[in-house]
């Protein structure tokens, strides 16, 4: 073996174990709740020898077919210039369908929808994994039953609290303390199972096919149940861009996947042998002096399940800005070295509140489990539908297997969400009335954008109107003016703002346009375009990836090679802030009312782009909407 082998293996191993923190913390603590949901839920089943081999059979087939072999064997393969994600996703799909309006605007609408639904799964998240895990103190010492909301308060207090500081310090804890966790599920389950071998039964599917066909009733219910031990699922898929699909493949198949199921067969042996060990399987899997260490471990995994959830609402966040439906919010990149690392204050305090808020309602992971599952089964299914239709698209020859495989997919997990339907009652409907508060968001903003860019159409000179009439003799001031502009077709309000009232134009002047590309990255080769439009007068796009933090001046130096150089001190950049007014135009008037709201949290565009502070001229337009 090679040196280069030999550093390739050893690379791929420390990627495989980064990757167990942040990729699978959330299904990795899935174990604390999702068996004994269907034994003490809101439709629980009776505790037997038949109804606990159906479980585990139903529980071992889904993660098989949903996370082994959907996610961590056909949807990595489906990335965006390496990066996962329903939005990722959405954006190849959007360039299989953009010759197609109608089917354009279908996939993005449900592709814009999973988004909205994965912030309904992100405030669960942490207050479900944190309950859970704090529980396991009522267990080792019941008389302190009152003290796990308010601890569970602290702690998911804390963690927000942190985030400020960025992950770096801490992410490297991450993956070894999730790798102790994982070995330790293994090693409980398997004493467990050694005890009682003939909990191995459940390996049969048949033991859930002939309970759904016994129970058809009772089998679409407990569905609910066992999709607990899927959530996670689409980590997998979004977090790929991260550390690449194959170190995630090596950590599923390698450790978590075995780990996992040995804990839950190891449970449903442990619930035969006592079928009162069903109010806490997973704890009452140790011994009575390991249970302390045991809460304390479990804790420390879902803080990680947490982190990697609020991580991934920042990320999402932010390529939703980049793609046009949520105004520039302020990020803050916490890592030198990291890109991905990033905080947003506003997401970051908005999910405290509303975590709190769901710890304070529900007070126990038993309550929470009502409400889990129907965001993350909807975004399944899309998932698996833009698959579907990119599949369908490809140039290559059509892939029955693969068609029939989604299709699958699909069914099953239809009739997970139709399970978790059953939960609306119980709670189930928060995440979805949250999930569709931020889609009305999203859209609101998206089409408040292209509202206000058809205005402006109506309103602004054609730049081909004022490039084809002779220009002005106005004085000409020394230096360079950018002007930053969002449709090139226009002249920028700012420019004939300069030559209304100012009567003055610069010696060089600049339009810049910043476009959002439907990839992650662009190469530093096509960051830039020049096109020269008289004399001293240039259009220049600039392109950045939707993950991409976008740096004008930097990329502006981009410029040198066309020989036009900028001075600092000798530029300025122009931008135009709209104001909206409310009035007879094609936004109800609520919307127009949130539209106007958002655009006053947006960031500035000097920030957002990294324009130099001292270089930039702000001037504001009203917009009647």
């Amino acid at each position: 073996m090679t040196t280069q082998d030999t550093d390739r293996k050893t690379n791929l191993a420390l990627l495989a174990l980064a990757a167990l923190g942040i990729v699978y913390g959330d299904i990795g603590t899935s174990p604390l709740y999702a068996f004994k949901e269907a034994f003490t839920g809101h439709h629980a089943l009776a505790v037997n020898h038949a109804n606990v081999l159906a479980t585990l059979s139903a529980l071992f087939w889904s993660v098989m077919l949903i996370v082994s072999i959907k996610y961590v064997w056909v949807m990595l393969r489906f990335d965006n210039e390496g990066e996962g994600g329903v939005l990722a996703l959405t954006a190849m799909a959007h360039r299989f369908a953009r010759h197609n309006p109608r089917w354009a605007t279908i996939v993005v609408t449900i592709g814009v929808f999973a988004a909205a639904l994965f912030y309904g799964d992100a405030i669960i998240t942490p207050a479900i994994s944190v309950l859970s895990a704090v529980e396991g103190m009522h267990v080792a010492t019941p008389n302190l039953h009152h003290l796990v909301v308010p601890i569970t308060m602290g702690i998911i207090i804390g963690l927000f609290m942190i985030q400020r500081h960025g992950t770096g310090k801490v992410g490297g804890l991450f993956g070894p303390i999730t790798l102790v966790w994982f070995v330790t599920l293994a090693i409980l389950g398997l004493h467990s199972i050694i005890q009682t071998p003939a909990v191995l039964q459940a390996l049969n599917p048949m033991h859930a096919l002939e309970f759904a066909y016994a129970q058809p009733g009772r089998a679409f219910i407990v569905l609910a149940a066992v999709f607990l031990a899927l959530t996670g699922g689409e980590a997998l898929y979004a977090d790929m861009g991260h550390f690449g699909a194959r170190a995630v493949r090596v950590a599923w198949y390698g450790l978590v996947c075995p780990a996992l199921l040995i804990n839950y067969f190891g449970q449903g042996a442990l619930v035969l042998r006592s079928p009162e060990a069903v109010k806490n399987p997973f704890y009452l899997l140790a011994p009575d002096w390991l249970l302390i260490p045991m809460v304390i471990l479990a804790t420390a995994a879902t803080i990680i399940a947490s982190q990697a959830t609020i991580t991934g609402a920042f990320s999402i966040t932010l390529q939703a800005s980049r793609l046009g439906y949520l105004p520039r919010l302020r990020v803050l990149h916490t890592s030198d070295v990291h890109r991905g690392q990033i905080y947003i204050p506003s997401v970051n305090w908005l999910m405290l509140v509303m975590v709190l808020i769901l710890v304070a309602q529900f007070e126990s992971s038993g309550a929470l489990a009502a409400a889990y599952g129907i965001a993350v089964s909807g975004t399944m299914i899309i998932t698996t539908t833009l698959t579907l239709f990119i599949t369908l698209r490809l140039p290559k020859r059509l892939h029955i297997g693969l068609v029939l495989t989604l299709v699958l997919f699909g069914l099953l997990e239809c009739l997970f969400l139709g399970s978790n339907l059953t939960k609306l009652g119980q709670g189930g409907w928060l995440p979805v009335l949250l999930g569709l508060l931020i889609f009305i968001m999203l859209t609101t903003w998206k089409e408040g954008t292209r509202l206000v860019g058809v205005q402006r159409r109506e309103i602004d000179i054609p730049m081909k109107d004022f490039l084809s009439s002779p220009l002005p003799s106005v004085p000409r001031v020394p230096g360079t003016a950018v002007y930053l502009t969002s449709d090139t077709t226009l002249v920028p309000s700012a420019l004939f703002h300069n030559l209304k009232h100012y009567k003055v134009m610069h010696e060089r002047t600049i339009f810049l346009h910043v476009k959002t590309e439907d990839i992650p990255y662009v190469a530093r080769k096509r960051r830039l375009t020049l096109k020269k439009l008289g004399e001293e007068m240039y259009q220049v796009t600039v392109h950045f990836g939707f993950r991409e933090e976008p740096d004008v001046p930097k990329a502006m130096e981009g410029l040198n090679r066309h020989n036009i150089e900028l001075i600092s001190l000798q530029t300025s950049y122009f931008v135009a802030r709209s104001t909206i007014i409310d009035g007879p135009g094609n936004l109800p008037h609520w919307r127009a009312a949130l539209y106007a709201w958002m655009t006053r949290q947006s960031e500035g565009a000097s920030t957002y782009y990294n324009l130099p502070p001292n270089s930039v001229v702000e001037l504001g337009t009203q917009v009647i909407l």
